[in-house]
């Protein structure tokens, strides 16, 4: 007795559009979702901890929900401002210097300090151009950011003209640090927001997306027309 299949062809195709229909929308969707957990978790988080120590302080008539968020933005309000000031820094500096001393705690916090330093605006001043590296006899190109212009002077200086380039890793945090002659490198027009997340997302984010698409090429120019010799012997 043969076995009859579950599902016939035309089902099959259907349930294979259908799929490929949800894969898109929740592909289109996902980012959207993520961003806003993070930040819901941020304001709840906030309002949990300040929020907390605020009803504990306040009357109970005084205090409102949504109080505590209030209260962090304006912290991180003055700390920004405190930021700017010598006498601030100095007392960020001891409290960095205090942290750096703890074992466990050093490497969270210095991960977390370069990753959110990483993300700011000094990140343009960090990493001075973005560049392609080309390695010698491999036909590939590593898009890269110079963090280091010049090594001379220091132990790791060889005796080309070389740069300290950093190369990250797609769809990870993480990539290599290399010390590249001069002349492997070719500089971008790009900025390092745009150049970053080309190479994150391993090029899916394309570069220029919103530009005109350009001109096609004119064709070719017709060939100019040829006159018919008359036979020999006709004048």
């Amino acid at each position: 007795m043969s076995s009859q299949p579950v599902f016939d062809r035309r089902t099959k195709v259907r349930l294979r559009r259908l799929s490929s229909t949800f894969l898109a929308g929740l592909l289109a969707v996902l980012p959207i979702m993520i961003t806003a957990a993070v930040v819901m978790w941020l304001i709840g988080a906030a309002e949990s901890l300040l929020g907390g120590l605020l009803n504990a302080v306040l009357p109970g008539p005084l205090y409102l929900p949504g109080m505590g968020l209030i209260l962090a933005v304006l912290l991180i309000f003055l700390v920004g401002i405190g930021v700017r000031g010598v006498v601030f820094r100095q007392v960020l500096a001891w409290i960095e210097a205090a942290m750096n001393r703890i074992p466990l705690v050093k490497t969270v916090y210095g991960a977390v300090r370069d990753l959110t330093g990483l993300m700011s605006g000094d990140s343009n001043r960090r990493f001075s151009q973005v560049v392609t590296v080309q390695l010698p006899n491999m036909p590939i190109r590593l898009v890269g950011f110079v963090t280091v212009e010049d090594l001379a002077g220091s132990p790791m200086a060889g005796e080309q003209d070389e740069v300290a380039v950093y190369l990250p890793m797609s769809y990870q945090i993480g990539g290599y640090t290399l010390l590249l002659p001069r002349a492997l490198l070719t500089p971008l027009d790009l900025d390092f927001e745009e150049a970053m997340r080309f190479v994150i997302t391993a090029g899916l984010s394309r570069t220029g997306e919103g530009a005109a698409p350009t001109a096609p090429p004119p064709p070719p120019a017709a060939p100019p027309p040829t006159t018919a010799q008359p036979p020999p012997g006709e004048a």
